[in-house]
């Protein structure tokens, strides 16, 4: 199954800063709090992007740990490891499509993880075969994705601004499903953890910013909606209508993330 998705870089930093100003929770601490790091791990990110994730491991552990990233990207890979550089840090950035097999031997890594990417896979048991194959006995693995439950309030405004049904997201219409049924044939123990993350928008233009930024990462995830040149905008200014509507009308606009963590050991 191949999905035409990609994530840009500016649409990828406005909805994290988003979600930390008007967020609830941590999500990175609800994640760091469950895998719980061990010191000398050999640790492996999937899908890295710019390095969020490595960065996170090497802080919450001191440095001591050998963290290896792969991403598809370049962009991203390369802005990985400037910031790599700039920390002065030792962190291992490679090109890694997980479509493809991995450039890693057996039994390399204590702990694989693959945050926010992994439900992008074009054939789901090959990329949790990999996972699985590079993991040592008794390792790890964790995965994030959104949940069915997932925004709600977001998809309920663009179906009443668009009056079309809301294409199927690759994320929370296959990681608690495809994803989680392949990974527990696999591994030898799989828990699933659900984090809940409400967002709370007082006005409307951080809500729209964060609509703008999700629908336009990639917009043939929503072919269906736009047809001609211009639709994009024309969505963009019934969805900022609606959203005004329902602020008025309920005084602030809450905006649900529910995420699963998939922890499996092998």
């Amino acid at each position: 199954m191949k999905i035409n998705f990609q994530e840009t870089t500016k649409d990828l930093a406005v909805r994290i800063d988003i979600h930390s100003k008007f967020g609830a929770r941590n999500i990175d601490k609800w994640m760091l709090d469950l895998i719980n790091l061990q010191k000398n791990n050999r640790i492996l990110d999937v899908g890295c992007g710019s390095g969020k994730q490595c960065f996170s491991y090497h802080d919450s552990l001191g440095g001591d740990a050998i963290i290896t990233g792969g991403d598809v990207s370049e962009e991203l890979l390369n802005q990985a490891r400037t910031e790599n550089d700039r920390r002065g840090l030792n962190i291992r950035f490679d090109y890694l499509d997980f479509n493809r097999a991995f450039p890693y031997p057996d039994d390399q890594f204590d702990f694989v993880s693959c945050c926010f990417a992994i439900y992008y896979a074009e054939d789901v048991p090959h990329t949790i075969s990999e996972m699985h194959r590079v993991t040592k006995p008794g390792g790890r693995l964790f995965t994030t994705g959104p949940m069915p439950q997932n925004k709600q309030l977001f998809y309920e405004i663009i179906k009443e601004a668009t009056d079309k049904p809301i294409p199927p997201m690759p994320g929370s219409s296959r990681f608690s499903t495809e994803f989680l049924s392949t990974i527990k044939g696999v591994y030898s123990h799989v828990d699933l953890h659900i984090f809940e993350n409400p967002l709370t928008f007082d006005s409307v233009e951080p809500y729209i910013a964060y609509t703008r930024a999700s629908m336009s990462e990639d917009r043939k995830l929503w072919s269906s909606l736009f047809v001609e040149k211009d639709d994009f905008e024309k969505i963009m200014s019934k969805i900022t209508e609606v959203a005004t509507k329902r602020l008025e009308r309920d005084g602030k606009l809450i905006m649900t993330k529910v995420v699963g963590g998939i922890l499996a050991t092998k």
